[in-house]
């Protein structure tokens, strides 16, 4: 089976490695829809250099790693990487026209992170994610979690958003044709959340949220730049080079539906993003519920994270003091968590039933006291090839796994 990879901005690019070096799909087709530089050659330069990572040699061989794209082909857009024939598409950037049927190609990933919609036509202008499947692709995945644009629509029965380890059994090779899977951030969070869930119960957990501290991305500007017409947020105009930016993140959302018992919990996301290429940060608030006496403490928070980590290859507990650049290239880490940061505050709150829906209740004006134990918990992760792109590799794997 071919792989097919739409888009070749950092996760296109990276997922390319990813598969590269993995060698499970025998050709790549890649469409970018466009030319690039003065030819082939450029592009394969950009392929094997990779500011944040290194060269693709050095990835996949290391120190002995040199160049490792040959035999290229411009006028048939071929060359092999590592042994692994690829196909670069330069015609068409509308799903529905790239020519993934004439080149055999069952399975696409689409990481340019313009057609998010599922429920969008496929002869949608200027495109659509369903086009792929016009194309004659039977599965697509998603590199971003779904958007939904026209209010009052639902998820389309033949969607599905996973994250590997956490709910991938929900897909459905017979029902779902198109898989999202999520984003960083959700992937992130979920490894934070589920041994909680799991451990301590959804029910104990009163509230929830979260900041990351996120690392730049191609969406915004190098240098200050004036805003488009009808742009609402200005802050993504200026230079992420020495600013700090305040931004969203649909990390709430998406966790919703790849943690169910999260919808029944009030959750806040909220996102900054810092002048870093890429290793960014969740810091976790959760309020919990104790038993009379019984106080949450961080010892049994971190060792919940530790003996899941022990079961789980995706998530990774550590006490070394880490920093961002310590964890960029950590394969298959969904989180870090960072142990030796994890801190509780156990106190009392005094809830007035007079307030709730127990106020018909003959005891109703009476205070009650609830113990509560707030914990905030860190957990690294590299946004773009240690933690993404490897586990969107993982989950290509399976979907492909089950066409054959």
């Amino acid at each position: 089976m071919k792989l097919g990879i739409n888009g070749l901005g950092r996760i296109g690019k990276l997922s390319l490695w990813h598969h590269v070096s993995r060698k499970y799909f025998p050709e790549l087709v890649i469409n970018i829809g466009r030319d690039v530089g003065s030819g082939l050659q450029d592009l394969a330069a950009a392929i094997e250099r990779d500011s944040s990572y290194g060269s693709l040699g050095s990835y996949l061989f290391g120190h002995r790693g040199g160049r490792v794209i040959e035999e290229l082909d411009d006028q048939k857009g071929t060359f092999v990487a590592a042994g692994v024939p690829i196909k670069i598409l330069r015609d068409s950037r509308n799903p529905r026209d790239i020519g993934w049927r004439q080149n055999g190609v069952a399975l696409v990933v689409d990481s340019t992170g313009a057609f998010t919609d599922p429920t969008a036509d496929g002869d949608s202008e200027p495109g659509a994610l369903r086009g792929h499947l016009e194309a004659g692709a039977v599965k697509t995945i998603l590199s971003a979690p779904f958007k939904i644009r026209s209010k009052g629509l639902e998820m389309p029965a033949d969607t599905v958003t996973t994250v590997m380890g956490i709910n991938d059994e929900d897909y459905n090779p017979d029902r779902h044709t198109l898989v999202s899977a999520a984003s960083c951030t959700t992937t992130c969070l979920s490894y934070m959340v589920k041994p909680l869930i799991e451990s301590i119960g959804g029910h104990n957990l009163l509230s929830a949220s979260m900041v990351t501290v996120h690392a730049a991305t191609g969406s915004q500007q190098v240098l200050d730049r004036l805003p488009g017409s009808g742009a609402s947020d200005l802050r993504k105009n200026r230079s992420i080079l020495n600013n700090i930016i305040l931004t969203t993140t649909g990390a709430a959302k998406a966790l919703g539906l790849v943690i169910p018992e999260m919808k029944n919990i009030g959750f806040i996301a909220e996102s900054v993003r810092i002048p870093t290429s890429t290793g960014s940060l969740i810091i976790l608030v959760i309020n919990i519920q104790d038993e009379p006496g019984k106080p949450t403490k961080r010892d049994f928070i971190n060792g919940i994270y530790r003996d899941y980590a022990e079961l789980s290859p995706y998530l990774r507990y550590s006490e070394n003091q880490n920093v961002s650049s310590d964890i960029i290239g950590v394969p298959q880490a969904a989180a870090i968590i960072e142990g030796t940061e994890t801190h509780t505050r156990t106190a009392s709150i005094f809830v007035n039933l007079a307030k709730t829906d127990a106020a018909d209740l003959p005891e109703a004006d009476s205070i009650l006291e609830v113990p509560v134990t707030q914990a905030v918990i860190y957990g690294w992760y590299d946004n773009e090839l240690g933690s993404y792109t490897n586990m969107l590799g993982d989950l290509t794997v399976k979907v492909a796994e089950s066409m054959v």
